[in-house]
């Protein structure tokens, strides 16, 4: 390692969260896992979920002290990157009040139709261009009105700049998390003060906003010594929504390309320079989010594998334990487009038993119902591949482009069925990997800011040239 310049990318998801080293030596980068760790929210005497942000502390600190165990050389930096819309609250001490609520809880539910009637919903998507979506940071924020603790609180951190404050001690809100809150005005790239006079929320909690790509400072000195670690590290606010950092490294993204980064949740978008804030692009509901180096990401958030993710769990707690592989066989061995459902559906946003509740929906509409796991996993799978086929064709609509190539990156591209289904469904190649795009992005900004990559296209060139990709073609 110590012909190589090492950093630290930390990512977490709302499932689970790993420390990952990551080597540049000049023309390859490489990637080794250091810790993993399960990451989930848990219901607490309140009734609420809650995630556990000082347990997420304490597994960098971990992380950390893994590196320093086996490696004398000085890491360049360390960025972190988590899930979107979820804060923490801090007192004038800087210290947390109480855990941080969950997306998927259930306190904003009926909050949109009420902010409805204060601010119309075209006028909300012409400031922030965001796709409305109940969990969104906003709609947390107004049903919190009248919490004891939000009138206690001094400083509101999303998830990634609440454990950068932990790190370094400086609060901050990096743009491209900041601008899922839909609190962002998209042209300006400022905190939106005629939503928050409207809505009645404390622009005061609110800190400065900071580029992707920002030095916070170095580790603090009793994070740094508890972890063995001997020199200043920096710790970099890189693309902080883990999205924003996945995009960052999909290699050879251009403009006839749309990338999925396919995991929990798949965004399904495309790069752009600037935002698209037209009546076409709100109906059809998709989102301008921030990118690394200037970009917008005009994209739809999609279901996803939480599906499946959760119909595993339950077939678990039933007691059939199957591995992905084996899930994955099934479902090559079942009926092909028996039982299609829509991944974005409010019934599947947290439901006790995602089985029963995927077969009552294909009850519903008359279909086929999904008995045995092959045909669960089968209708999950190709519900995925033909929601992707929907927001592709709306995006070339709504950018008047022609997407030739689709990209996949995450955990999902490493799915051989799903990416299949979706070259068959949307009729176009699919590109898929690197699996570990976003902590390969994470490093990418680090490597940009520490000047040891000219820029994003360098970085991407590289992951390119240092990880496999497999091409599927429609059948």
């Amino acid at each position: 390692m110590a012909d190589t310049t090492n950093f630290i990318a930390v990512d977490i998801g709302a499932s689970s969260g790993r420390v990952m080293l990551g080597r540049w030596d000049g023309a390859r980068l490489a990637l080794e896992e250091l810790r993993r760790f399960w990451n989930g929210a848990d219901e607490q005497g309140d009734g609420h979920l809650h995630w556990d942000a000082p347990r997420l502390l304490d597994e960098i600190r971990a992380g950390l002290a893994a590196y320093a165990a086996r490696s004398s050389a000085p890491l360049a930096g360390i960025g972190i990157d988590t899930w979107a819309v979820d804060y923490g609250l801090l007192d004038g001490q800087g210290r947390l009040l109480g855990d941080p609520y969950a997306y998927r809880d259930w306190r904003t539910q009926g909050v949109p139709a009420q902010v409805d009637l204060i601010i119309p919903p075209e006028r909300l998507y012409a400031i922030t261009g965001i796709q409305r979506l109940p969990f969104n940071t906003i709609y947390q924020l107004f049903s919190a009105r009248g919490d004891p603790q939000l009138a206690a609180a001094e400083t509101l951190l999303l998830m990634p700049d609440l454990l950068g404050y932990w790190l370094t001690g400086r609060r901050v809100a990096e743009y491209t998390n900041a601008t899922t809150t839909q609190l962002i005005d998209a042209r300006t790239r400022t905190w939106s003060v005629e939503l928050l006079d409207v809505l009645g929320l404390p622009a005061r909690l609110l800190p400065p906003l900071v580029e992707p790509g920002t030095v916070l400072g170095n580790l603090l000195p009793e994070i740094r010594d508890a972890a063995g670690l001997t020199y200043d590290v920096p710790v970099i606010a890189v693309g902080t929504h883990d999205t924003a950092s996945a995009v960052a490294a999909v290699p050879g993204l251009d403009q006839q390309s749309a990338y999925i980064s396919s995991g929990t949740w798949s965004l399904v978008g495309v790069e752009l320079p600037a935002p698209i804030l037209s009546d076409e692009a709100r109906a059809l509901s998709v989102t301008n989010e921030g990118g690394v180096g200037g970009t917008i990401r005009l994209l739809k958030n999609v279901g996803g594998l939480w599906l499946l993710q959760e119909c595993q769990r339950q077939w678990e707690r039933e007691g059939q334990m199957c591995t992905w592989p084996q899930l994955v066989a099934l479902a090559e061995r079942a009926a092909p487009l028996r039982s299609i459902v829509d991944p974005d559906a409010p019934e599947f946003l947290a439901p006790a038993d995602m089985p029963a509740a995927i077969r009552a929906a294909c009850r519903s509409t008359n279909q086929a119902i999904p008995e045995d796991v092959g045909a669960m996993v089968r209708c999950c799978l190709e519900s995925l591949a033909l929601t992707y086929r929907r927001v592709i064709e709306a995006l070339e609509r709504v950018t008047g482009r022609e997407i030739t190539t689709i990209r996949v990156v995450g955990g999902g591209s490493q799915n051989a069925l799903l990416c299949q289904l979706t070259a068959d469904a949307c009729g176009r190649p699919v590109v898929a990997g690197p699996a570990e795009a976003t902590a390969l992005g994470n490093i990418l900004v680090q490597a940009v800011a520490t000047g040891h990559l000219p820029d994003i296209a360098a970085g991407r060139r590289a992951v390119a040239e240092s990880f496999p990709q497999d091409i599927y073609r429609p059948v």
